[in-house]
């Protein structure tokens, strides 16, 4: 594995008109009632959390994608090409789990045409690895929470809302990474020059 690359985890998650319920305030005796459309259409995202091998001052980076339906193959060989776009002259080792469209012929045909990107598989049955899982778990808590929208359109918005509050706190991605255990030398982020350590 070359040294001097980025380390990018990607996931692909769905919304939907689906309110994600959680509980909240009320005045005593008058419970809340979200009023939704039932409606099974969804809207998927891809998201991709990357980290420098060797470099933390070049911060986290936040890569995202939305289309309706699901992803397939060709829609996640859609999304690396904007990621090489994203990272272009950069070396990526990509980091995801072992969906089949993931690992389908068609993908690693690709891939090998790729000299930019080597793909590494995390262990079966273990999301809690993947630092984007608690990126969707920040959108669900928060802009997704209760949001009962007339529209996938509403959700989407809410959902792109998410995201730009996560890209512009430069120490939410790694603190997504902490959680998971995992570490990338050096493991922490110097601290932004605005601020102090006198310890």
């Amino acid at each position: 594995m070359n040294t001097r690359a980025w380390i990018v985890f990607l996931d692909e998650s769905g919304v939907s008109l689906l309110p994600q319920v959680r509980r909240t305030y009320a005045p005593r005796g008058r419970t809340p009632l979200l009023r939704h459309r039932l409606n099974w259409k969804r809207t998927s995202t891809a998201a991709a959390l990357g980290y420098h091998s060797t470099d933390p001052a070049r911060g986290a980076r936040l890569c995202f994608h939305l289309r309706p339906g699901s992803y397939d193959t060709a829609g996640l060989i859609g999304v690396l090409e904007q990621m090489k776009v994203f990272y272009r002259g950069e070396r990526v080792v990509l980091v995801w789990d072992g969906l089949s469209a993931h690992w389908s012929r068609a993908m690693r045909a690709w891939v090998a045409g790729q000299d930019w990107l080597t793909l590494e598989r995390l262990p079966a049955y273990a999301p809690e690895l993947n630092p984007v899982e608690l990126l969707w778990s920040s959108l669900k808590k928060r802009e997704l929470t209760n949001l009962a929208g007339d529209h996938l359109a509403d959700v989407a918005d809410a959902t792109e809302q998410g995201i730009h509050r996560i890209n512009h706190n430069p120490q939410l991605p790694w603190s997504f990474l902490a959680h998971t255990g995992l570490t990338i030398h050096p493991p922490h982020p110097p601290h932004p020059p605005n601020l102090r350590n006198d310890q």
